[in-house]
């Protein structure tokens, strides 16, 4: 069996991770799942959702601006956790990844790394400006507004990417195309 391959992209919300997914597998030669962080969020008890243990939205300001900062708990780490272990799995029966997170610092891609350590997982960095995530957020009508002020400056923070791609200069069929051509996919 020829192993699996995983991509996996990470970016602040509203910077085109699931667009770019969704364009990615109808792109590639061999199919590719996407897993997204979002599906294993929406397992969770809604009585864990602005509860400590689970996960809290804490409207604030930044430089006069709307921000909201996202506070975890045990309940929600074990559900991350346990997403990177099922993502280990799935690529471990053989199937092709491609999975959409939002990691707040370098431990989640450390984990990735020793969890995937043998399948060569490539990290992409998807990025725009601030300004052009906040419309996106804006526009797209279901998200806090502040979620991509407060994740702006934490998301990238200490990670290395085997590729990087500026949503705002490519859609994400042109994103897609340049992983696809990248990674052989």
């Amino acid at each position: 069996m020829t192993p699996a391959r995983v991509i996996i992209l990470n970016g602040v919300g509203s910077v085109g991770k699931s667009s770019t997914a969704r364009a990615l597998q109808a792109l590639t030669r061999e199919p590719f799942l996407h897993l997204a962080m979002d599906a294993f969020i929406d397992m969770l008890p809604a009585r864990l959702i602005g509860a400590p243990e689970g996960f809290v939205f804490e409207p604030t300001t930044d430089q006069g601006r709307p921000s909201v900062a996202i506070r975890t708990g045990p309940a929600f780490e074990r559900v991350m956790s346990g997403m990177r272990h099922a993502i280990a799995a799935m690529a471990r029966a053989g199937n092709n990844l491609i999975v959409d997170d939002v990691m707040l610092d370098g431990g989640e891609a450390e984990a990735y790394q020793a969890l995937l350590a043998d399948l060569s997982p490539r990290f992409v960095g998807l990025f725009a400006p601030l300004e052009i995530l906040e419309q996106r957020e804006r526009d797209r009508g279901d998200r806090m507004a502040g979620l991509a002020r407060w994740q702006y400056s934490r998301v990238h923070e200490g990670l290395a990417y085997d590729l990087e791609i500026d949503t705002a200069a490519s859609s994400p069929a042109q994103a897609a195309q340049i992983i696809r051509d990248r990674f052989d996919l």
